[in-house]
């Protein structure tokens, strides 16, 4: 049972990887690992809720804007996501013109820009807590993604990332990753296994076990061997490992899996910042939503996210046309977008 949940958590977690509109409650919740680093109130989603105040929620993993009014109307966007952050001016309903913290992301090949501003004037905390987590995830990616042929090794001891403790150095491990095998040294940490061979530092791997998803020992034309599967999300990698003797192979399968149990309850993520001011806790900024008395069109597609669609392509306004419904000119839709649709998006 303990397998299997690691092995969905390694799956399922999307936090830092997604883009998502008007989560549940349960979704804006911190998965274990995740920690709120900061608390801006109220912000506003100049893009696509300008004139409304909301909360911006900075974790270690993703922002979480909700409306204060409306709960329910929110967004999740994660750090991987993100393509760049800037600051510009932008034409707020609250601030007018103003500086602003634009952020471009890109999540299954689609483009998404959000545009947030501190309706509080002279308060640069907006981008300074934002920017600065944003690159701590990013300078900490060891924590997290499989790697391959990295800069691991340094006069043949790992190379230890902040809050990693080494547990055990086997030598005499083979890499069966090739026909003959290749021999190296393998290192089991609280965060991650690593393998290197002895004739060549630079040829290695680094495993977290927050890409892991089962450590099995099983048959091999080698013998019996150490196998490692990694999560879909890393490309669903089966590596093999000869350590001999038996007794040492079982040891170190209990050792990794046992480690890995411990991780999966509590994953560190490697974002390491702190803000001076503590934020509150997650439970006592969230506000309950409220389930609307409306009866939802299971077949009707929900298009919030077309307010955030990043258009790279648009130099210029569309030409206006005249709009027999409004009885006024307007700027020409795209293909595909009706006014009433429009309408539904902003209801």
């Amino acid at each position: 049972m303990a397998a299997a949940a690691a092995a969905a958590a390694a799956d399922t977690l999307w936090e830092d990887r997604d883009v998502r509109f008007d989560i549940s409650s349960q979704q804006m919740k911190m998965r274990p690992g995740e920690v709120l680093i900061d608390c801006l109130d109220p912000i506003e989603d100049t893009k696509g809720n300008n004139g409304e105040k909301g909360r911006l929620l900075v974790t270690n993993l993703r922002i979480i804007w909700h409306s204060i009014v409306l709960p329910r109307v929110n967004l999740s966007v994660g750090y991987n996501c993100f393509v760049n952050t800037t600051t510009r001016t932008a034409n707020s309903k609250l601030r007018g013109q103003t500086e602003a913290l634009y952020i471009l992301t890109k999540c299954n090949n689609t483009r998404f820009e959000f545009i947030f501003t501190n309706v509080v004037p002279g308060s640069p905390r907006l981008f300074a807590s934002v920017i600065a987590v944003h690159r701590a995830y990013e300078t900490s990616k060891m924590y997290r993604e499989l790697k391959l042929r990295c800069a691991l090794i340094q006069n043949k001891q790992l190379r230890l990332l902040p809050k990693e403790q080494v547990y055990d150095k086997i030598n005499g491990v083979w890499n069966l990753s090739s026909d003959q095998g290749n021999l190296g040294t393998f290192f089991v940490t609280n965060v991650r296994v690593v393998w290197h061979a002895n004739m060549n530092d630079s040829f290695n791997v680094s495993i977290p076990y927050l890409q892991i998803r089962s450590v099995k020992i099983r048959d091999s034309k080698f013998g019996l061997a150490l196998v490692i599967e990694s999560s879909q999300a890393t490309g669903g990698y089966v590596l093999g490992f000869k350590i001999d003797p038996v007794e040492k192979l079982e040891e170190t399968a209990k050792e990794i899996n046992s480690l890995h149990k411990v991780f999966s309850v509590n994953p560190i993520f490697g974002v390491d910042y702190e803000m001076e001011e503590k934020p509150k806790q997650l439970e006592d900024l969230t506000v309950e939503q409220v389930q609307d008395d409306v009866e939802i069109e299971g077949d009707e597609q929900t298009d919030a996210f077309v307010a955030y669609f990043a258009d790279g392509n648009k130099q210029q306004d569309c030409e206006p046309v005249f709009s027999e419904e409004l009885g006024l000119a307007i700027e020409k839709l795209k293909d595909g977008f009706t006014l009433q649709g429009l309408w539904e998006v902003m209801g």
